[in-house]
């Protein structure tokens, strides 16, 4: 059966929030969780410690841990903070850039994560060669070019997918939120966390484009597939990751859960799914179809 993973925390929360939020997490149907910060460097509510501490309450809850880097490393601190979690110990690690990689490579197994730009089975069979035994698959590869790299997939290689959230697209060296209040980058004043699921970018015409998340910009829909599960797993997909958002994760879990397990149909899960959502949903790259899209294909 497929397993459901939390990807790591992509918004800047209140500490007392975070705490609270994987508290819940610790108590929900998911399998695997991943921690840590992968977006921007200066965001300190929780430190390294802190992160360690939620990852042994989660484990003690029979939750796998997995500890992700940082996608954009920008600085000698960055570095040294990626190497520590590298060099944990205890958890395993998501790789997000080819530095983490090349750190992990002899040293442990990891996760390959989605913003290594996997594409082409001999890329997969290279990562595997360094150690990964699992990797993320590209937001904006479609079924079928998935069922072409499961067809090459090596060994004892897991296959993760994106499931629901709002998708991460690019990262820039500049601060888009800091930007918006015409401060500097160094001088942020932290405004991240005004925006605990991002801030919305409208075209002219009011329609939701973009969101803006300190450095990261992210699809201004919601990634949905929980009505694909079943495809998912006739692909021999292992895991099915779900973004957190601020609002009615638990639910989203649950509905996803019993979309798993066969407990809900796929357009009644869909159906569940639908108002708890910040913004419209969409499933369009699955498809092969412009991102935006969204259809329902066989949902019963």
């Amino acid at each position: 059966m497929l397993k459901l993973a939390l990807g790591p925390l992509l918004y800047y929360w209140p500490r007392a929030k975070v705490l609270e939020f994987y508290e819940q997490i610790a108590e929900s149907p998911v399998d695997i969780v991943y921690l840590g910060e992968t977006v921007c460097s200066r965001r300190h509510e929780l430190r390294a410690a802190d992160w360690l501490s939620i990852a042994e309450l989660l484990q003690a809850r029979g939750k796998e841990v997995v500890i992700s880097t940082l996608v954009l490393i920008e600085s000698s601190a960055d570095l040294g903070a990626q190497r520590k979690i590298v060099a944990n110990g205890r958890f395993h690690v998501e790789a997000n850039d080819i530095g983490a990689v090349h750190m992990l490579s002899g040293q442990s197994s990891f996760v390959a994560g989605p913003h290594l730009n996997i594409y082409n089975p001999p890329t997969l069979a290279l990562m595997h060669e360094l150690g990964a035994t699992r990797w993320v698959m590209p937001l904006e590869m479609s079924r079928d070019g998935l069922r072409h790299m499961q067809r090459s997939r090596p060994e004892g290689m897991q296959t993760e997918v994106f499931a629901f959230g709002r998708m991460p697209l690019a990262f820039s060296a500049r601060c888009f939120t800091a930007r918006n209040r015409n401060l500097p980058k160094d001088d942020c004043r932290f405004s991240c966390i005004d925006h605990p699921d991002g801030m919305m970018m409208q075209t002219k015409e009011k329609q939701e484009f973009l969101i803006l998340n300190g450095i990261q910009s992210q699809s201004a829909l919601v990634y949905n597939l929980v009505a694909e599960m079943a495809q998912m797993a006739e692909l021999g997909v292992d895991v099915a990751r779900l973004s957190p958002q601020s609002t009615n994760m638990n639910e989203i879990i649950s509905a996803f859960d019993a979309a798993r397990t066969g407990a809900m149909p796929p357009r009644t899960a869909a159906d569940t799914i639908l108002p708890l959502l910040p913004s419209e949903a969409c499933n369009g790259y699955w498809y092969g179809k412009p991102g935006l899209e969204y259809r329902m294909e066989n949902a019963a």
